[in-house]
């Protein structure tokens, strides 16, 4: 089957959605890993590849790493093992260039082209439908790059190097300096990290994308016809001392308003897919809303919808019998402490054990 026929046959349809979040991307990995083991045992397959029950599958920042080496056919561990070799090289000696990025981008550039050579988003061994979330910061616009061949801006982004569409994605302001690539007919764009939007959970967005008939996908929506699984990177849970906050530096706002709004951004995202599902791994939102379980949008679930993720304070470390990760909480939360990627691995294995289910996957999209 080739990825044309895969996008527009007949039957349920899967999305799987990456969250960024730098090095924290180790995280997701492990819930990956589980997803992965579960699908081949359901299958009895064990060369079974996240591409071939996904048919769409997309990401933010780290999060699009991952997803675009899923794409053509990577194997979890494979990617873990890259991500626990490269993740002290990439976020490791700091470029004290500080007025434009704290990390130089040579290395993420070498490992990129490495993982994707020249492969292009209309490259045919990218095996299942891809979206790659980037921002252009010269228009201000959210970019989801996507490899479907009906795609408006197919002809023109079907060119574009997987490499470069990914280096845009990861393009985080203060981290790494923007990219700058061609967007067609002689013009340029400047890229920044897609999670300076409302996207850096890209889960809503995907679902849009595989909905709405701007776009090419227009897959039918239903509990037992449309699948989404949204990883993240974990979430930090802190109350910081009033004192400390009113008394902040402008340095201290400009440091921390951006994870704020990226953080609310994700549970707005959050609240609206539980919204529209019935969801088997709900989320307590806040104290007021809860975790929705008695709300629905509409007189049927638009989809079913999962989502898993790490809460980063002392109780789950705990609860997960990782107590001497304590006090390395506020290290942990950083997404470039790229020292911590392997105190994040067996955090997100544990945390996957626990959370993941073969129940939660309905048998209507099970592969034929």
């Amino acid at each position: 089957m080739d990825l044309l026929e895969k996008l527009t046959s007949q039957g349920p349809k899967r999305i799987l959605a990456l969250d960024g979040g730098g090095i924290r991307g180790v995280l997701c990995l492990g819930f990956l890993q589980k997803v992965e083991t579960i699908l081949r045992i359901r299958h009895q397959n064990e060369g079974l590849r996240l591409c071939d029950y996904f048919d769409l599958i997309g990401g933010t920042s780290t999060g699009a790493i991952i997803a675009g080496a899923l794409a053509v056919g990577m194997e979890v561990a494979e990617i873990k093992r890259l991500y626990l070799e490269l993740g002290g090289k990439i976020f490791g000696q700091k470029w004290w260039r500080a007025w434009r990025a704290v990390f130089h981008v040579k290395s993420l550039e070498e490992e990129l082209a490495r993982l994707y050579g020249d492969r292009t988003l209309g490259d045919p061994s990218i095996r299942t439908g891809l979206c790659i979330v980037t921002k252009r910061a010269d228009t201000g616009s959210v970019w989801p790059l996507i490899n479907h061949p009906h795609g408006k801006f197919y002809q023109h982004n079907q060119t574009i190097l997987l490499r470069n569409a990914v280096r845009a994605s990861t393009a985080a302001p203060m981290f790494f300096v923007p990219a700058k690539y061609t967007v067609g007919d002689g013009e340029y764009g400047a890229f920044v990290d897609g999670g300076v939007s409302m996207c850096n959970n890209p889960g809503l967005l995907l679902f849009l994308i595989a909905t709405l008939k701007g776009f090419p996908f227009r897959w039918p929506t239903g509990e037992n016809r449309l699948l989404l699984l949204s990883i993240g990177t974990g979430r930090r849970e802190r109350r910081a001392d009033v004192n400390v906050v009113v008394n902040g530096r402008l340095w201290d706002w400009a440091r921390e308003v951006p994870m704020m709004l990226m953080e609310d951004a994700s549970w707005q995202n959050q609240l609206i897919l539980q919204y529209l599902s019935k969801t088997q791994t709900p989320w307590r939102i806040d104290d007021e809303v809860g975790d929705l379980s008695s709300d629905l949008l509409a007189t049927e679930p638009a989809l079913s919808y999962l989502r898993y993720d790490v809460k980063l304070n002392p109780d789950s470390l705990r609860e997960l019998g990782l107590v001497e990760l304590i006090p390395k909480l506020k290290s942990l939360s950083q997404m470039s402490a790229g020292g911590n990627r392997f105190d994040l691995a067996k955090l997100g294995e544990k945390e996957a054990a626990r959370q993941v289910r073969d129940e939660h996957f309905p048998k209507a999209f099970d592969l034929l």
